[in-house]
């Protein structure tokens, strides 16, 4: 089997915001699938990762796009692992038009839990999920800490609902980006792109819980954002560059 794999899609109008472009969700989908199916086909897709009592966390991830794909466009993208830790994996994309124009890449890190105790599981007692880490270049900076966004802040109340979980009935790791992204007045759709985003993934979020969102600028074109549980204490945090 080889190490990267390959995984080709074409845009549909349901997946485009008003400008006529794939959302930055919809990208994020786009990995996880990939994410997913590479997986799979090496052993360590959700039903492998079931048997073994485990199930796959997305912690962080950062997705820089130079170009968004319109309507009924190619986007290619090709996937590997780049690190394999005892409790974190790295796996990287690369993001490329119909045409083999590179427009994106993104880097992102999971860790494993035993579904029972809910602490992480030993990645390298999974198997032979080391054997398939290559050097392919990714050459964007990994996710980092981000600024916490709740302090001076007011926040935009939220209570998790049923659209969005996920298959484990936590809050969807892309309702978080989509929720943040919502923060944002449509003037800066309609005159900025998104160029990085950054999401760290703190807690789980469950349905009812009530949630408050916070955003704040700090840098001219560069925004931290937080969403906090009932107690103020962030379960996610963001990090989104516009040019």
């Amino acid at each position: 089997m080889e190490k990267i794999g390959t995984f080709d899609f074409v845009t549909e109008s349901y997946l485009l915001d008003f400008r006529g472009r794939v959302t930055v969700p919809m990208i994020g989908n786009y990995l996880l699938h990939c994410a997913g199916e590479h997986a799979r086909q090496r052993g360590f897709g959700f039903n492998d990762m079931t048997q073994r009592s485990c199930a796959w966390v997305l912690s962080r991830i950062a997705i820089e796009m130079t170009e968004y794909p319109g309507m009924s466009e190619t986007i290619s993208i090709r996937t590997w692992v780049e690190e394999v830790g005892r409790l974190f994996t790295v796996r990287c994309f690369a993001l490329y038009a119909g045409d083999g124009r590179n427009i994106g890449y993104a880097r992102s890190i999971w860790a494993a839990i035993d579904m029972e105790t809910r602490k992480p599981s030993d990645l390298t007692a999974l198997g032979n999920l080391q054997e398939y880490i290559t050097d392919e270049p990714c050459p964007i900076g990994k996710p980092g800490k981000i600024v916490p966004a709740e302090s001076g802040t007011d926040g935009v109340p939220y209570r998790v609902k049923y659209s969005d979980l996920d298959v484990n009935g936590h809050f969807n790791s892309m309702k978080y980006i989509e929720h943040t992204l919502d923060l944002f007045d449509l003037a800066m759709f309609e005159e900025k792109e998104i160029a990085r985003i950054e999401i760290n993934y703190i807690a789980e979020g469950r349905y009812g819980m009530p949630l408050s969102l916070h955003k704040k600028e700090i840098a001219p074109g560069r925004f931290v954002t937080s969403v906090c549980d009932e107690e103020g204490k962030a379960i996610c945090r963001s990090a989104v560059s516009w040019r």
